[in-house]
């Protein structure tokens, strides 16, 4: 949270509303996408108040602004390539799924792959969430959930696949294959 000292002054965020435009539409050329492209302005414009501070006055704002801005695109396809990375080798070996010496796959979801588990149907997301997240074995979820291990299994597979398939369509992942 920002302190009192660190607010930005009125004139930057006036200089920063006049160069949105600017942003909006590198954002969208990198993005090719308009609602990723939103969410990459906005999480430009949140770090550059935050960072604040880095910004000298007198300098070129507009290329700050661009040069957070890619900044900002370059960590998220960064990240992007490293969840289809462990995507990819937990479809290719189900069991690494479920190593418990390993540990989770991932300590921290991102809020893409969060809202693609929300959209899978439900007895899928729930033995996903079950098994994967909350790492528990195919025994204790088939108990919680009131059905037979096997169909604990199968929908297992069937979620991880759907998971991996609504991921795969995402048309930013396009762009970490460039970056």
């Amino acid at each position: 949270m920002l302190t009192q000292t660190q607010i930005p002054t009125r004139p930057l965020r006036d200089e920063i509303t006049e160069i949105l435009p600017a942003l909006r539409a590198r954002a969208l050329k990198l993005c090719l996408n308009a609602n990723e492209a939103q969410d990459l302005v906005q999480d430009t414009v949140e770090r550059a108040l935050r960072f604040e501070s880095s910004y000298q006055p007198g300098t070129n704002l507009r290329a700050w602004m661009q040069q957070v801005l890619f900044s900002v695109f370059v960590t998220r396809c960064r990240r992007l390539r490293r969840e289809r990375r462990a995507l990819e080798s937990l479809t290719t070996d189900p069991c690494a799924w479920t190593h418990s010496e390993s540990g989770p796959a991932m300590t921290a979801l991102s809020p893409r792959v969060e809202r693609a588990l929300a959209e899978l149907p439900r007895p899928f997301g729930d033995v996903v969430r079950l098994v994967d997240l909350d790492e528990r074995s195919y025994k204790d979820a088939a108990a919680m959930l009131g059905v037979p291990v096997g169909t604990v299994m199968s929908r297992l597979f069937r979620g991880r696949r759907l998971l991996a398939e609504s991921l795969r369509e995402v048309s930013f992942e396009a762009l970490a294959e460039a970056a």
